[in-house]
């Protein structure tokens, strides 16, 4: 069963019961989409947000840190958070609140951003479809690209320590829990601590949440179906970096873009150029960038979606080039 199973019956409820909207239409299909996501990551941000608050609170994060700083892993800590990447199974907004908890609990921003790459490009859902409509071969290259991207990602932010520019109340949410940690307390009192600091956290980028989720929302009602294949079937090489730019306004999983993927190469669209789209939809979104814009400051958030877009164009040339 799809843990996310109560989130749709309610956003079907309240779209087709509630606003009485009819199935099928674009109306409905927005609300709808927003009703789910809404409450699907909003779920997420306050579990995730918790859980992270209580891990900081009991464990030594900061050993892990600096085991972590300290410690030479010749990439093999990029490669892990890749890994971890890989089997969560959200979407780019959905891995937002984790990526939070990580750099609150002061995981080095470079590893960090490898998982943020990765999360939402692969899937164990996402790469079932793709060994279904696309065979092995492809499959594997397709996984590889992405932990690549996410390695080569994490690696250039983690070099050119980009710190100050996430927010500050990030740092400050550390520093609060440090003042208390030293104090032995009741687990009652530790978990009102806990849940004030979440939802502190919470609150801060809940609206940044709804605009990006209503952005992606009215694309995934109202935008017409073979808009892409008009623009990218006869656009050869110029078709990889016009599906990236096409794709910066959407917002979805890889589950939900690797059959319009498939609808693209069926119609004549380039591999490459169509795994350009799928991954620019879920790792450069517009509404992810809102959501972000919260929690780091315009610079790094630039920095961080150039590395990821000019990796990404490489890989659409490179499928195009050799499959």
């Amino acid at each position: 069963m799809d843990i996310f199973y109560p989130f749709e019956w309610l956003a079907n409820f309240l779209a087709f019961n509630v606003l009485a909207l009819e199935s099928g239409t674009h109306l409905a299909d927005s609300m709808q989409f927003f009703f789910y996501d809404s409450f699907k990551i909003i779920a997420l941000i306050l579990i995730i947000t918790h859980f992270m608050s209580l891990l900081r609170y009991y464990l030594p994060i900061e050993k892990l840190r600096d085991f972590l700083i300290k410690h030479k892993f010749y990439g093999l800590d990029y490669f892990l958070a890749t890994i971890f990447g890989v089997i969560t199974p959200f979407c780019s907004c959905s891995s937002i609140p984790l990526f939070i908890g990580f750099i609150e609990a002061r995981i080095p921003l470079g590893v960090t951003f490898a998982f943020l790459i990765t999360s939402p490009l692969i899937n164990e859902v996402a790469l079932a479809l793709f060994v279904g409509m696309f065979g092995l071969k492809i499959t594997i290259f397709y996984v590889l690209a992405g932990i690549l991207i996410g390695m080569i990602g994490g690696f250039i932010i983690g070099k050119l320590h980009l710190e100050k520019y996430v927010e500050d109340f990030v740092w400050k949410v550390k520093s609060q829990k440090h003042n208390t940690s030293s104090k032995k307390i009741p687990f009652s009192k530790v978990v009102k601590i806990v849940s004030k600091e979440a939802l502190g956290i919470t609150k801060k980028i809940i609206l940044y949440v709804l605009v990006g989720v209503g952005l992606g929302a009215f694309i995934h009602g109202f935008i017409p179906q073979g808009f892409f294949e008009k623009y990218l079937q006869k656009a050869g090489w110029l078709g990889v970096p016009l599906a990236v730019i096409l794709a910066i306004p959407l917002y979805s999983n890889a589950s939900g873009v690797i059959p319009i993927m498939e609808s693209l190469v069926s119609k004549g669209v380039p591999i490459g150029t169509a795994l350009a789209l799928m991954m620019a939809i879920v790792g450069i979104s517009l509404p992810e960038a809102l959501i972000l814009k919260k929690v780091l400051k315009w610079q790094l958030l630039a920095i961080f979606f150039g590395i990821v877009t000019l990796g990404i164009i490489m890989i659409g040339y490179l499928f195009n080039l050799f499959l």
